[in-house]
């Protein structure tokens, strides 16, 4: 059974910086493509980045330039490094998972985390 455990997410100010941590337990994580999804209040949950299993990155406009990912398999865990936070990215934050290549659809990914909060005071 593959498990997802998000950490990191906390009430900040507009500026601020966070990272949040997804560790993964169970199956074979080298070979995961690691997607971090948000949802805020009253929204859609939404792609924000994905890494692929080789490590290629891709993250949303209105992220880029402020977020990064990466990742680190000898810890099983992929990180999302948030700068410059804005009160509009406040939103539960998820982590997922699937095999091999990234995608941006969340029906593509097999496992998820149960989300940290990242709140965003201006």
């Amino acid at each position: 059974q593959v498990q997802l455990v998000e950490s990191g997410g906390e009430l900040v100010q507009a500026g601020d910086s966070l990272r949040l941590s997804c560790k993964v337990s169970g199956g074979s994580f080298p070979i995961y493509a690691m997607g971090w999804f948000r949802q805020a209040p009253g929204k859609e949950r939404e792609f924000v980045g994905g890494i692929s299993w080789v490590g290629d990155t891709n993250l949303v406009d209105s992220v880029k330039g402020r977020f990064a990912i990466s990742r680190d398999n000898a810890k099983n865990t992929v990180y999302l490094q948030m700068n410059s936070l804005k009160p509009e990215d406040t939103a539960v934050y998820y982590c997922a998972s699937k095999q091999f290549g990234g995608a941006t659809l969340m029906r593509k990914y097999d496992y998820w985390g149960q989300g940290t909060q990242v709140t965003v005071s201006s």
